[in-house]
């Protein structure tokens, strides 16, 4: 049990601006999650608390759900206590009751009283705030306690709630921002150590190993799959059985996630060898210069899908000089031609998920009522394309991915021929893919590099090895 947390003054004033923001508007439900079984009910996967419950309510714990009135201010948090089975498997720990009070609530009901609630709600014409539900379980308890259908659950989610969890949670406080230099920092070393066993001959699970040690002595974990792979061209590859060679590139993408779960999410690509090739080198250095651009533009009121495009047009710039690409680099951005090289988004939202808010959805975390997400080849990525504000913590993450499938299948469309020297690019086609990744809060003049600074120029990587 994880019950590392702020002080419950926090919590309390959390709940209370979501109580204005839904005011005398019936009541708000928040799930927690249960556990989830891998292969037989008592093996089961590493718990993971639902992060909007963990915002406003602290509590790292499975089974427990809460309430918040809007109109009367009552505050309650459901759960049962251990039965003696539980204790002898699990020993003593905190009452429902003595955990609520350390995250300032004072009312606590067995986890089945909250249909009581609901029902009260629901027969009095009030309405029942929920968020979107993506665990199976957390949807079936739903459907049942909204007496629906598990299709029509979505017909109950609370757009209202959704955008004022989203406008409370996207601005960092500046106790979550020590939170996530922390958690950066734990990824600096993470990467670090990855860097530096990076060697021909090694495996990469072995450097996901090396990873992996890091967080666990730091009392954290991998807050997603690490992506280690020498084929950086496939953007999220959790295949680590292959062998290093010389003369190939790691592309290494891992994050931290800190006992009070905020998160680091870097990126770093490095040479198998002590240094790269010509090739990689000037391909590196068009990501780096994309990349540099992009945070020289980081500061509130630009919008972020602008900043994409700049980067994007950076990138054309590099490659054409490589004589990979042709033509105006502004023209090829808004042709797409770029995607060949840069298929996803330059980066997102990040705090408590890897991808912030991201079960809230997309459309309202990323993008507002007038700046809708597009969909079309590349820009449909791009998670973050609102104009920023103070408080935000997003990524960079520029990249140029080679990916012979799709060489293939756009030369054959004669595509973007005005663009791209399909004939130079077949000789890179065995080249893989470069992302070079940082984190960053905006500040009320620009930006701010969260965690300890890790190397990526190439002089700094190769200095590493």
């Amino acid at each position: 049990m994880n019950l590392q947390l702020f002080d419950k003054q926090v919590y309390a004033d959390r709940r209370q601006v979501l109580k204005n923001s839904i005011a005398n508007d019936g009541l708000i439900l928040l799930l927690g999650n249960e556990e989830s079984s891998m292969n037989y009910r008592d093996n089961q996967y590493p718990f993971r608390q639902d992060s909007s419950f963990l915002y406003y309510f602290g509590l790292d714990v499975a089974a427990v759900a809460a309430i918040i009135d809007t109109d009367t201010g009552e505050e309650v948090i459901f759960g049962n206590e251990l039965s003696i089975d539980d204790i002898i498997w699990t020993g003593v720990l905190p009452t429902v009751s003595e955990m609520a009070a350390m995250v300032g609530v004072s009312q606590t009901k067995p986890y089945d009283e909250v249909t009581h609630y609901i029902h009260k709600a629901q027969t009095s014409g009030r309405k029942v705030h929920i968020l979107p539900p993506y665990r199976p379980e957390n949807k079936i308890k739903l459907a049942a306690w909204l007496n629906t259908s598990l299709q029509d659950v979505a017909d109950h989610v609370s757009v209202k709630l959704i955008k004022a969890v989203i406008a409370q949670r996207v601005i960092k406080t500046p106790l979550e921002v020590v939170e996530m230099e922390k958690a950066v920092s734990i990824s600096v070393d993470m990467q670090l150590a990855v860097i530096k066993n990076t060697c021909p001959g090694i495996k990469g699970y072995e450097l996901v190993a090396k990873a992996n040690e890091v967080a666990i002595a730091a009392n954290s974990h991998l807050g997603y799959p690490a992506i280690i792979t020498p084929h950086g061209q496939t953007l999220h590859t959790h295949d680590y059985n292959h062998t290093l060679q010389d003369g190939q590139m790691l592309l290494c993408d891992i994050g931290a996630e800190n006992p009070m779960h905020y998160g680091g999410d870097l990126t770093r690509t490095v040479p198998v060898g002590s240094k790269f090739t010509s090739r990689q080198s000037e391909l590196y250095e068009v990501v780096l210069n994309s990349m540099d651009h992009a945070i020289s533009m980081l500061k509130p009121g630009v919008r972020y899908k602008d900043i994409h495009l700049a980067a994007c047009q950076k990138l054309v710039e590099g490659l054409a000089q490589a004589g990979i690409m042709k033509g105006d680099a502004e023209e090829a951005v808004a042709a797409g031609a770029h995607t060949m090289f840069f298929q996803c988004g330059l980066g997102h939202m990040l705090g408590m998920d890897t991808h912030d808010m991201e079960d809230l959805g997309e459309p309202y975390v990323g993008y507002t009522d007038t700046l809708k997400k597009e969909t079309v080849f590349g820009l449909k990525s791009l998670r973050l394309g609102r104009e920023l504000e103070a408080g935000y913590v997003l990524t960079i993450e520029p990249g140029i991915y080679i990916i012979p499938e799709l060489i293939d299948r756009w030369q054959a469309e004669k595509k973007y021929t005005e663009f791209i020297n399909y004939d130079v690019l077949n000789t890179y086609r065995d080249f893989g893919g470069i992302r070079v990744e940082d984190n960053f809060l905006i500040t009320d003049t620009g930006s701010h590099l969260l965690g300890k600074y890790l190397p990526k120029s190439l002089k700094e990587i190769e200095g590493l090895k």
